[in-house]
């Protein structure tokens, strides 16, 4: 969908709490959301995962796509994203491997490499208080990948192990970020790259031309790929949107 182009129109869903609302509320509405959007044409309908945010009910990404997937029919569904610090790589594996398995070519699995969420929340998540380092991003991908394929660097510990459902149930994988160093690592990998323009508005050229700079083809894609995540407000006529948007 898109103006006479080839850009398709897409939805990053957090599942938002309103004021007076409750999160059950907040999942039916997205519910609603993406068979609206699918009606519309849009392409995908993506959740994302944050954590200890009253107003924010998308803790969960894998479980709501599950449901979203489910009551829709034809529109992608995905994660956008599934936070890696916060998960095995296996766990998310067999998790998008099920979702490939339940709903084939719908799912996508938009992976971020912040927590998404405080310190401490990120400690209980991690079950632990070791920060992050830029090793732990390509390490996670190289061991999601291996499980998704079975193809594994040489006398890699974890070659004996199969994702079941996993192996063979590949989703569409992205690489999110709102710097250069998640640009290059897409990039280097080959894989297609969604940058969080809503906001980092001041990086985006910088982050796609390195992205497009560092890309190296792989099986995955032969040509860089690239998606922008923007801030939008939708209302009948501009005027109603101009005041929607103010404070």
């Amino acid at each position: 969908m898109g103006s006479g182009s080839d850009t398709k129109l897409s939805v990053l869903d957090l599942v938002p709490v309103t004021e007076g609302s409750d999160p059950a509320t907040a999942l039916a509405n997205s519910t609603e959301l993406v068979r609206a959007v699918e009606g519309w044409g849009y392409h995908r309908h993506w959740v994302a995962e944050h954590h200890n945010m009253v107003g924010i009910a998308s803790s969960a990404p894998a479980v709501i796509i599950a449901h979203l997937a489910a009551a829709s029919e034809t529109i992608r569904v995905g994660s956008g994203g599934v936070m890696l610090p916060n998960h095995q790589p296996l766990v998310v594996a067999e998790q998008f491997g099920t979702l490939e398995s339940l709903h084939p070519g719908r799912i996508d699995l938009g992976i971020g490499r912040a927590p998404g969420t405080d310190q401490v929340t990120a400690a209980a998540l991690r079950r632990g208080l070791d920060p992050l380092s830029d090793e732990d991003l390509p390490r996670q991908l190289t061991e999601l990948l291996g499980f998704f394929t079975g193809e594994w660097p040489s006398s890699h510990p974890y070659e004996s192990i199969t994702a079941v459902p996993g192996k063979g149930s590949l989703p569409e994988i992205w690489l999110l970020g709102s710097s250069g160093y998640t640009a290059q690592v897409a990039g280097l990998l080959g894989m297609p790259y969604s940058f969080a323009h809503h906001f980092s508005a001041g990086n985006t050229d910088a982050a796609v031309q390195l992205y497009r700079s560092r890309f190296e083809p792989s099986a995955y894609l032969d040509e860089p790929r690239v998606m922008i995540g923007v801030g939008v407000i939708c209302a009948e006529t501009d005027e109603e949107a101009r005041w929607l948007a103010g404070p």
